[in-house]
């Protein structure tokens, strides 16, 4: 296992955190995703003992045991256990045709727009990476699809794509044994337009008036039912809701679902529409949103010195996750391997990154544990980079204390040209990720003007390039201090 906190193999990690006080529940000092005082970036490999200082005052030292790695790691060779995507679809901002969606990415175009979707004059900001034109027909019938909130619409139409990708229509459905297929897209925020009017309704109206959909439409396991429903898949059904970690914690349940032997086959992804006023107003009063108002199409700048906040997304991606054995026995096209996947949690605020990366790169190294990689195997990362001040910074410093030697590495940000799509956003990056290892071409990172000095690993600034992927890593973070990492690579037999 990977050296965690800058001191490789070591059993005794000793790292400090700042108190909160009040149980854990205090904000202050609070200033959104900004740095403040005493988050001062670390020096990398400043402590080779593995100990990390923070400022003296206010800190209480926390014993992290960090298990030893005795052989070299293996992967996975039980074709039970081995799980392969052989499907993937999606709903963004670049339409819901995986091939589009990757060019338009290789061609850094921007999908950042001033909102039009409802009057967001009178807001902070105005602008997003909004989903115009989408279009359900053939998805889901006409009365449903005026009834849904666009967090279910995007779920289904990602999802049922997904299946028709992975050669799993409804006919081929109704031959197999579906207790074995299961379903698993979270979201962060559930149908918050259901909600919002719901609640508009009750103040308004009085309760009288709220729609019997309010209650159903809103709570955030709607997305996996309803797929569930429509195509009759009786696996194990569930959501999860990390925050901005959703999806990647969706994939990593879905694969252990698979490797227990409790499914053949999992539809697993996030799904997120949180652009409406309630999502926008909630995340500037977070002051978490960049509000470069005049140059929509710059404001999201991961790892640049002008950066000033993430821009939201919104929309769907999903995999078909399946046993390696199952799906050579249906002869599947197998698009990719996942290896495998982590999750933790940094303990430390409801929103600000740990600056020290510790729950980061903890988190990294136990993806690669799982997925029976050595660090020197990975060259590419697809970053959770919001283009934050604060997280960007964080999550390179647990990158270089995980990968010792970052020269082959390649490192890209979605987000700079799609948004952050917040529950969905591990879901479209997965895509990224694959397609990534499949065309052998890397995304740029757009707006890359003026990288931060710290950043000293290939970020892929403006322009695509070519590079043959051998292990990737996709990373997602989540309010709360929720940390998810996934580990993705070429098939091979």
């Amino acid at each position: 296992m990977a050296g965690v906190a800058g001191a490789a193999c070591s059993s005794n990690v000793l790292f400090r955190s700042r108190e909160v006080g009040n149980h854990g529940a205090s904000m202050a000092p609070y200033n959104g995703l900004r740095p403040v005082v005493n988050m001062q970036m670390a020096p990398t490999g400043s402590k080779p003992s593995g100990s990390v200082s923070t400022p003296a005052s206010k800190l209480r030292t926390v014993r992290a045991m960090v298990s030893q790695t005795v052989s070299a790691p293996k992967r996975e060779k039980d074709p039970k256990k081995r799980v392969v995507i052989t499907g993937m679809g999606l709903v963004s901002v670049f339409g819901s045709d995986i091939d589009t969606f990757y060019n338009k990415l290789l061609e850094g175009e921007s999908g950042i727009s001033l909102i039009d979707r409802f009057d967001a004059s009178s807001f902070s900001v105005r602008f997003a990476g909004q989903i115009r034109d989408f279009s359900s027909k053939g998805y889901i019938d006409g009365k449903n699809d005026r009834r849904l909130d666009d967090c279910w619409r995007y779920c289904l139409v990602a999802g049922k794509r997904a299946l028709v990708d992975a050669n799993l229509g409804s006919e081929l459905l109704e031959n197999m044994d579906r207790t074995r297929i299961g379903v698993l897209v979270g979201t962060g925020m559930g149908g918050l337009t259901a909600f919002s009017n719901g609640v508009e309704s009750l103040v308004q109206k009085g309760y009288k008036k709220i729609s019997p959909f309010f209650i159903p439409y809103s709570i955030t396991n709607m997305g996996s039912a309803l797929l569930a429903i429509d195509t009759g898949l009786m696996g194990p059904n569930y959501s999860i809701s990390t925050a901005c970690a959703t999806a990647n914690y969706c994939f990593y349940a879905a694969a252990n679902h698979i490797r227990r032997g409790e499914a053949d086959i999992m539809v697993a992804g996030g799904t997120e529409a949180a652009v409406m006023p309630t999502g926008v107003g909630g995340f500037i009063a977070c002051r978490a949103l960049s509000q470069r108002n005049e140059d929509p199409k710059k404001a999201s700048r991961p790892w640049d010195k002008d950066r000033d906040g993430f821009v939201m997304g919104e929309g769907s991606g999903v995999l078909i996750m399946e046993s390696l054995e199952h799906a050579m026995k249906r002869g599947a096209n197998i698009i990719a391997e996942y290896l495998g996947g982590a999750a933790t949690c940094d303990a430390h605020h409801m929103t600000n990154p740990r600056s020290d990366g510790l729950g980061v790169s903890t988190c990294i190294a136990k993806s690669l544990e799982d997925a029976g990689v050595s660090p020197e195997e990975v060259n590419y990362v697809n970053a959770h980079a919001t283009s934050t001040l604060a997280g960007d910074l964080a999550e390179v410093n647990a990158i270089k204390k995980v990968f010792k030697d970052t020269s082959e590495i390649k490192m890209n940000g979605t987000k700079s040209m799609i948004g952050h799509g917040l529950g969905a956003a591990g879901g479209l990056e997965a895509i990224a990720t694959i397609k990534a290892i499949n065309t052998g071409w890397l995304h740029p990172t757009i707006n890359q003007d003026n990288i931060e000095l710290d950043v000293t690993i290939d970020t892929v600034p403006n322009v695509k390039k070519q590079h043959e992927v051998n292990v990737a890593i996709s990373n997602s973070f989540g309010f709360g201090g929720h940390n998810s990492v996934v580990v993705f690579a070429p098939f091979t037999p």
